[in-house]
C-alpha cells in the first residue's frame, strides 16, 4: 500500500496538493501555484482528493483564448453539488469565492495583469511554427544549400528564414543594469488598513477600498546579470505601483542607509566596488583593495559598509529581508502641509540571514537560490507579505535633530520618529516570461503619484536624473511603452515618435496650446487631481556644500553596532576579517583597522589581529555607547512562531519507519511548511515491512549527492534498523548532519537515527535521548523510543511545548540555534 500522502493515497487535499505527481506537473506548466493557495481552505473537509483535473479560464482581455490556470482535486465518486449528476466539471469543484481567487491570480479584477494579458501570447502545441512576419516555416533544422545525395555543398544566403533566425538570435541581449544588474520579481498588490490623509492627499495612501497592483523586482547590486545570488552584497527592494493617478516607483533597498550622500559620488563608489579594471575580477564582492581603499578614504560611507558587513547583506530569502525608501521624501495633504516621510517595508516572516559558510556553498551549490525560493514559494501558496510603514516629520520639525534629516546616510531613529504601519504588501503571481518583465521593468526614482513628492536629498536629487537617463540607454526612449511598464491609467500627452514607438495617436495637432484647445494641461483646463509641486521658499548661496550635520560620519555606525545582539557582532567581525583578508595591499587593510577603531575598538583591535595590520591602541572618535531599536534584525521576530514555506528535509533509505515519516511529512504540510524527502538514490525508497515491489516506496525529491543541506531549513532523520544502517556508512549523509549542525539548523531524530545522529554529532555537551522522553539540546530533537502521540498531524508552534513535533518546529521557527555559535561548538565540527 502506498504510505498516506503519496500519490494514489486517501490523504486530505492538504496533504496531497503538494506530492501527487500530477501536481508536479501541473505546477510545472505554470499553474502559478493556485491550487497550493486553494488547498489551505474553502473546500469540503469530508472529501478526500484523489485525482487532479485540468481546467481553463480565460483571461481577460483575450476573446478566445484560454490558459491553464488552476489544478483541484476531484473526488473518487459521488454526485456533483452543481448538477446533481455524477458526471464532474470544474463548476463542481470550484466554489464561486475560488472562482473569484483564479480571476485575481490570472489577471481578472486586477487592471495590471488584465492589461499584460493583451499582449501574451501562448506556445501552443497545434500552431504551426511561423517567421516574425507570419509566413509559415516549412523547416528549422536545415539551412538551405547546394546538395545532393553524395554531396554537401555550400549554403545559400538566399535563405531568409535562416538569416532571421540568426539575426534575431544575435541581438537577443540588450546592455544589463550598471547597477543592480542580476534580479528576479513577482507581481502582487498593495493594500491600505489605515488611511495617511491626515498627511497625504495621494489616492494610494488613503484610500482603503483600493488594492494597488505592484510589481516588485530584486536584485544584488555589484554583480553581473550572471552571478551567484547568495554573494555578500545590499539587495535592491524596488516597487512599482500600478497606481489610478500613475505609476509610483519607490525603488529602494534592504538597508535604510547608502554608502554616499551626494549622488555625485555615484559613478565612484560604483566603480570602486566593481570587478577591478585590469583584470575585471572579483566579480560581485566587495572583499578587495579597491573597495576597501575606498571606504577610508570615503569616511561618510563608514555607516554603511557596517551595515554591508552585517548579516543584512546575506538574507535567507528575498521574502525575509525588509525594505526601505533610502531616501527622505515629502507628503502633501489637503490643507496644503509638507511633511518629510521614509518608508519601510518589514517581511511578515521576519529578517532573517544564512550564515557566511552556508552562503559561499550556495553560491557554487544553487547560484539561482534566491530566485528559486521567491518562486517556489508563490507557486505553492505561501504569498510573500510585508507591512508597509512611514515614518513622518513636520515640516517645522526638520532642524530638531543631532543629523540632518536630508542625509541617506543616517536612519531616523525610531525612539524619535516612530514607524505608524498603515498598509500591506503582497506578492502572488510569478512572471509570465523573465526578459520582458523582469529584465525590462524599469524603475525612476522621479515617478512619483500627487501627494508624494521630494526633499532636498543630495541623494535623491541625483538620483531623480539617473535612473532615468539610464533606462534610454538600456530599453530606448520608449521604454515606458514595455508592456511591464505602462500605466494603467490613462495616458495622453504630446510627447511624439523616437525608437521602437508602438502608440498610434490619431488627431491633427501635436503641441500645445492648439486651435483645437486638445490635450489642456490642468492648469487650462482646471481639472482636479494634477500633480502640483509644493510651493517651497529656497534661499541662499550657490556653492558645492551642505549643511554641517552632513559631517557626522560616526556617531550612526556606532549607533549601528552598539545595537547589534552578541551573535551578529561576532558575524560583523567575521565579515571584516574575511573582506580585510582578501586586500593584498597593506595600506588598505592596515587604514582600515585604523577606521574600525572609529566604530568600536575592540571591533578593531580583533579584525586587526585577524588580518596582520597594527592593532589600535586607542579610538580617535569613542564610541558614545548609545543603542536605538530597530537596528538589529532578531528584533524582528513573526508576532507568531511559523515554519510556513520552511523546507524540512526528510533523510531515508530502504528499511526507514514509515509511522515517523509519515507523521513529519505530514505534519510539516499542515503547517504549510514544504517537506522534501532525500535518498540514498531518485528511485523508488521501501519502507520496513514492505516488499521491495514497485508502487510500494517513496520516491525522493532528491538523492543526497544531488542536493545539500544548505538548501533546506531543517533535517528529520527517521529511525528504521536497516535505514540507518545503510545511512551510517554513506560519509554523505553523514556531512549533512555535520554541516546542518555547523550551520545552526534544527535536526531532528526518531529511533534508531538518535545513535546515527550521536554518530556524527559526537559532542559530548549535546544531550540525545535515550527513552521515550522528548530531548532538546542545542537545536537536536530526538526521541529514541517513538511514542504516537507525539506525532500528531495537528502541532502547535510555542514556546516550552514538550511533545516531539511541537519541539522540533519550534526550533525551525527560531530560524538558527545561535547557542551552538556562541557557545563554540559549531566550529569543533569539520564541515
Amino acid at each position: 500500500m502506498p504510505l498516506a500522502g503519496e500519490a494514489g493515497a486517501s490523504a486530505p487535499f492538504s496533504t496531497l496538493r503538494t506530492t501527487a505527481p500530477e501536481y508536479t506537473a501541473g505546477k510545472r506548466a505554470g499553474s502559478q501555484g493556485l491550487a497550493a493557495s486553494l488547498g489551505h481552505g474553502n473546500v469540503d473537509s469530508d472529501i478526500n482528493m484523489a485525482k487532479y483535473l485540468h481546467f481553463l479560464l480565460p483571461l481577460r482581455g483575450t476573446p478566445g483564448r484560454r490558459s491553464t490556470a488552476v489544478l483541484v482535486g476531484q473526488p473518487d465518486s459521488g454526485e456533483c453539488p452543481a448538477n446533481g449528476t455524477s458526471s464532474w466539471t470544474s463548476e463542481c469543484i470550484v466554489p464561486d469565492t475560488l472562482k473569484k481567487a483564479g480571476n485575481v491570480i490570472m489577471g481578472q479584477g486586477n487592471k495590471k495583469n488584465a492589461q499584460l494579458a493583451e499582449n501574451m501570447v501562448e506556445v501552443n502545441p497545434k500552431a504551426p511554427m511561423t517567421t516574425d512576419f507570419g509566413t509559415k516555416i516549412e523547416n528549422t533544422d536545415d539551412w538551405l544549400r547546394v546538395s545532393n545525395n553524395d554531396k554537401t555543398g555550400p549554403m545559400l544566403l538566399e535563405d531568409a528564414i535562416a538569416r532571421e533566425k540568426i539575426h534575431r538570435f544575435d541581438h537577443e541581449r540588450i546592455p544589463e543594469r550598471v547597477v543592480h544588474a542580476r534580479g528576479a520579481g513577482a507581481f502582487g498588490t498593495f493594500r491600505l488598513f489605515e488611511s495617511a490623509a491626515d498627511v497625504s492627499n495621494a489616492g494610494v495612501l488613503t484610500d482603503t477600498s483600493r488594492e494597488t497592483p505592484v510589481f516588485l523586482r530584486f536584485s544584488t547590486v555589484l554583480g553581473s546579470r550572471g552571478s551567484a545570488d547568495t554573494v555578500r552584497d545590499v539587495r535592491g527592494f524596488a516597487v512599482k505601483f500600478y497606481t489610478e493617478e500613475g505609476n509610483w516607483d519607490m525603488v529602494g533597498n534592504n538597508i535604510p542607509v547608502f554608502f554616499i550622500q551626494d549622488a555625485m559620488k555615484f559613478p565612484d563608489v560604483i566603480h570602486a566596488g566593481k570587478p577591478e579594471p585590469q583584470l575585471e575580477f572579483p566579480q560581485a564582492q566587495s572583499a578587495h583593495d579597491n573597495f576597501w581603499d575606498f571606504q577610508y578614504l570615503h569616511t561618510e560611507a563608514t555607516h554603511m559598509f557596517c551595515w554591508a558587513m552585517s548579516d543584512r547583506t546575506i538574507p535567507r530569502s528575498y521574502r525575509m529581508m525588509q525594505g526601505f525608501g533610502v531616501n527622505t521624501y515629502t507628503l502633501t495633504n489637503d490643507n496644503g502641509e509638507r511633511h518629510f516621510v521614509k518608508f519601510h517595508f518589514t517581511p511578515e516572516l521576519g529578517v532573517h540571514s544564512l550564515v557566511w559558510d552556508e552562503a559561499l556553498k550556495l553560491a557554487g551549490q544553487d547560484p539561482d537560490f534566491h530566485r528559486k525560493d521567491l518562486a517556489e514559494a508563490i507557486e505553492n501558496g505561501a504569498f510573500p507579505k510585508w507591512k508597509f510603514g512611514i515614518q513622518v516629520l513636520p515640516e517645522s520639525k526638520e532642524h530638531d535633530f543631532d543629523f540632518d534629516i536630508l542625509d541617506a546616510t543616517k536612519v531616523w531613529p525610531e525612539e524619535q520618529i516612530p514607524i505608524r504601519y498603515i498598509g500591506e504588501l503582497e506578492l502572488n503571481r510569478n512572471p509570465d516570461e523573465y526578459f520582458t518583465q523582469t529584465e525590462q521593468v524599469a524603475f525612476c526614482t522621479s515617478h512619483v503619484v500627487p501627494g508624494i513628492g521630494f526633499s532636498d536629498d543630495p541623494l535623491l536629487q541625483g538620483r531623480n536624473f539617473s535612473y532615468f537617463d539610464t533606462q534610454i540607454t538600456r530599453l530606448g526612449i520608449n521604454w515606458q511603452e514595455l508592456p511591464i511598464n505602462k500605466p494603467v491609467c490613462p495616458v495622453m500627452n504630446f510627447n511624439r515618435d523616437g525608437a521602437h514607438r508602438q502608440t498610434i495617436t490619431k488627431g491633427n495637432v501635436n503641441y500645445w496650446p492648439n486651435r483645437h484647445e486638445a490635450v489642456p494641461p490642468a492648469n487650462h483646463s482646471k481639472v482636479s487631481g494634477a500633480y502640483v509641486d509644493f510651493a517651497q521658499k529656497v534661499e541662499g548661496m550657490k556653492q558645492r556644500s551642505k549643511s554641517a550635520k552632513f559631517k557626522d560620519h560616526f556617531s550612526q555606525a556606532q549607533l549601528f553596532f552598539n545595537s547589534l545582539s552578541p551573535i551578529e557582532k561576532t558575524h560583523a567581525v567575521n565579515a571584516f576579517a574575511f573582506e580585510l583578508d582578501h586586500c593584498e595591499d597593506p595600506i588598505v587593510y592596515e587604514r582600515m583597522a585604523q577606521r574600525l577603531a572609529d566604530i568600536d575598538l575592540g571591533l578593531a583591535q580583533t579584525v586587526a589581529e585577524m588580518v596582520g595590520a597594527t592593532s589600535p591602541e586607542k579610538a580617535s572618535t569613542p564610541n558614545h555607547g548609545k543603542k536605538a531599536k530597530g537596528l538589529s534584525q532578531l528584533e524582528f521576530e513573526p508576532e507568531t512562531p511559523t515554519i510556513k514555506s520552511r523546507r524540512i528535509a526528510i533523510i531515508i533509505a530502504d528499511g526507514f519507519d514509515p509511522v515517523a515519516f509519515g507523521a513529519i511529512k505530514g505534519a510539516a504540510a499542515a503547517a504549510q511548511a514544504t517537506p522534501m524527502i532525500i535518498g540514498t538514490r531518485r528511485s523508488e525508497i521501501f519502507p520496513a515491512g514492505t516488499s521491495k515491489t514497485a508502487g510500494n516506496g517513496v520516491v525522493p525529491h532528491h538523492h543526497l549527492e544531488g542536493f545539500r543541506s544548505t538548501m533546506v531549513d531543517a533535517i528529520f532523520v527517521p529511525g528504521g534498523a536497516d535505514s540507518i544502517k545503510t545511512l551510517s556508512k554513506n560519509g554523505r549523509a553523514v556531512h549533512w548532519i555535520r554541516e546542518a549542525f555547523g550551520h545552526l539548523k534544527a535536526i531532528a531524530a526518531t529511533g534508531e537515527a538518535v545513535d546515527f545522529i550521536q554518530t556524527a554529532i559526537s559532542l559530548p555537551e549535546v544531550s540525545l535521548s535515550s527513552d521515550s522522553n522528548v530531548a532538546e539540546s542545542y537545536g537536536v530533537v530526538t526521541m529514541k523510543s517513538v511514542q504516537p502521540e507525539s506525532l500528531r498531524e495537528t502541532v502547535e508552534i510555542v514556546k516550552n511545548s514538550k511533545g516531539f513535533l511541537e519541539q522540533f518546529f519550534y526550533t525551525i521557527a527560531q530560524h538558527r540555534v545561535w547557542a551552538r555559535e556562541l557557545d563554540g561548538l559549531s566550529t569543533q565540527l569539520a564541515y
